[in-house]
C-alpha cells in the first residue's frame, strides 16, 4: 500500500525542524505538522529564554549547515565561575586552559527557532500548519494520522511517525506513553539584565539554598538571568516591583558585574523532572522534550534533545540509504537503546546537581564546598567536569559526519 509520506514530524519547533533539516537531503518524503502558525511560534514567551549551547552542540549545528548563519548572534562562553552562596567552595573553568575557542555559546531560543524555520521553508519539506493531531493508528506497513487543519479534516499515512512536539506532547498522550515525574517544587524566573560592568564572556553559576542562580553573557553587556527558587519565593518576586525585584537579585548575586538593571519583562517557569517511560511505539518515536524536560540547572535540555535528533536522523539515512523500512519495530528497538545512557547519566547528573545544591543540611553544604574547592585544584578532573560541560562526552567526535565538517 502506498503511504503519502515516509516521514511525518509532529512539532516544528527546534527538535522538529532540526530532524527535518538533518533528513533534508536524504531522498525521503518528510512533512512537518504543526499546531501553531509560524507568527504564535516567534511570540511565545519561552522564546525568551536562553539557550546554553555546548560545543557538542555546536559540532552538531555545524553539520546541519545551521551554525554560520547565527553565529554572530551567540555569545562565546569563555569562562565558567561556580560558587555557593554563603560558603566557601567555587571552581572556575576556562576554554583556554582547554584549549578551545568557547566552552559554549548563549543565543536566545527565539532567535535559534527562526533561523532554523527558515533554513526548513528553503528545503523541499512540506509543512502542513497550523493543524492539529487528533488521531492515530498503527498498521504493520504504515501508521494513519488524522488531522484536524481549521474547518477541514485530513487523513495521512505514513512509514514512520516522529513525536518532536514538546512537554505536552499530543503524540505522546495519543500513544498512551506514561510519564514519571519529579516536581522539584521550583519556578525559574527568567530575564535579561544590563551590567555595568563587561562580563568579559564568564558564565557565572551561584547555588543558593533556594536553588541556582545562573547569569549568561549574552551581547551589548548584558547577561540573560536564569533564578530558581522556590515556588512561593517566585510567585512573591513576580509580583514585586522592579526596583525590589532587582535589590533581591542583587542581594543574591552580587557585585560582580556591578550594579544590574532590567532588560526584558520576567518570566516564570515552574520546574520539574519529567521523563517519558518508553520513547517507541509501532511506527512512532518521541524525542527532544516529547522523552524528557529537565531542570535548567546544568543547560542541558536543548543539548540532550539535539543528540536524540543527530542520533535518529543518522539512523534512518542509513536505513534509507539500504533501503529498509524506517519504522521497522527492530530499528526503533535499536534507536531507543543506543538513546538509554545518556538519558540515564544526564538526566541523573542534573537530578542530582538539584538535590545537592539545593540543601543546606550543614553535612552536605560542607561535602558540597570541599568537592568544588578541590575540583578547582585538580586539573584533571576539572577536565573530565568540562568536557562534561561542553557536550564533548556524549557525542562521537570520530563519526564520519561530525568528522567532515
Amino acid at each position: 500500500m502506498q503511504q503519502d509520506y515516509d516521514l511525518l514530524i509532529v512539532g516544528g519547533g527546534l527538535a522538529g525542524n532540526c530532524l527535518a533539516l538533518k533528513l533534508a537531503k536524504s531522498g525521503l518524503k518528510i512533512a512537518i505538522i504543526e499546531a501553531n502558525t509560524r507568527q504564535q511560534l516567534q511570540s511565545a514567551p519561552s522564546g525568551d529564554r536562553a539557550l546554553a549551547l555546548a560545543a557538542g552542540t555546536i559540532l552538531m549545528l555545524e553539520t546541519l549547515d545551521a551554525w554560520q548563519g547565527i553565529r554572530d548572534a551567540a555569545t562565546a562562553i569563555k569562562h565558567i565561575h561556580i560558587s555557593d552562596r554563603g560558603h566557601f567552595g567555587k571552581t572556575r573553568l576556562a576554554a583556554e586552559k582547554e584549549n578551545v575557542e568557547a566552552l559554549g555559546y548563549v543565543i536566545t531560543a527565539r532567535e535559534l527557532e527562526s533561523h532554523i524555520s527558515h533554513l526548513v521553508d528553503a528545503t523541499c519539506i512540506e509543512v502542513i500548519s497550523p493543524a492539529r493531531v487528533v488521531g492515530l493508528m498503527s498498521g504493520d506497513k504504515q501508521i494513519h494520522v488524522s488531522l484536524k487543519r481549521s474547518n477541514e479534516n485530513l487523513n495521512l499515512s505514513a512509514k514512520l511517525l516522529v513525536g518532536a512536539d514538546g512537554g505536552y506532547s499530543s503524540v505522546r498522550q495519543l500513544l498512551d506513553i506514561t510519564q514519571q515525574s519529579v516536581n522539584y517544587g521550583q519556578t525559574a524566573i527568567v530575564t535579561t539584565v544590563n551590567l555595568s560592568l563587561p562580563h568579559n564572556n564568564t558564565a557565572f553559576e551561584r547555588f543558593t539554598s533556594s536553588g541556582p542562580l545562573a547569569l549568561l553573557p549574552l551581547t551589548k553587556n548584558q547577561s540573560a538571568v536564569i533564578w530558581t527558587r522556590t515556588t512561593e519565593d517566585a510567585e512573591n518576586l513576580m509580583l514585586e516591583n522592579e526596583a525590589d525585584f532587582l535589590t533581591e537579585l542583587q542581594n543574591c548575586f552580587g557585585y560582580k558585574l556591578g550594579q544590574l538593571s532590567l532588560a526584558a519583562p520576567r518570566r516564570a517557569f515552574p520546574l520539574s523532572l519529567i521523563r517519558a517511560e518508553k520513547m517507541l511505539a509501532d511506527r512512532a518515536v518521541i524525542i527532544g522534550n516529547a522523552v524528557h524536560q529537565l531542570h535548567p540547572v546544568a543547560g542541558q535540555g536543548f543539548n540532550l534533545g539535539l543528540r536524540d535528533v543527530v542520533n535518529l536522523a543518522d539512523k534512518l539515512i542509513a536505513q534509507a540509504v539500504n533501503n529498509t523500512d524506517i519504522g521497522a519495530k527492530d530499528f526503533l528497538n535499536a534507536y531507543a537503546n543506543s538513546r538509554n545512557k545518556d538519558h540515564d547519566r544526564t538526566i541523573g547528573f542534573t537530578d542530582a546537581v538539584v538535590k545537592i545544591f539545593s540543601n543546606e543540611w550543614l553535612a552536605m553544604a560542607l561535602i558540597r564546598n570541599i568537592g568544588l574547592t578541590l575540583l578547582d585544584h585538580i586539573p584533571s578532573i576539572k577536565h573530565i567536569l568540562t568536557r562534561h560541560a561542553m557536550g564533548l562526552d556524549e557525542i562521537d567526535l570520530d563519526s564520519p559526519r561530525i568528522a567532515e565538517e
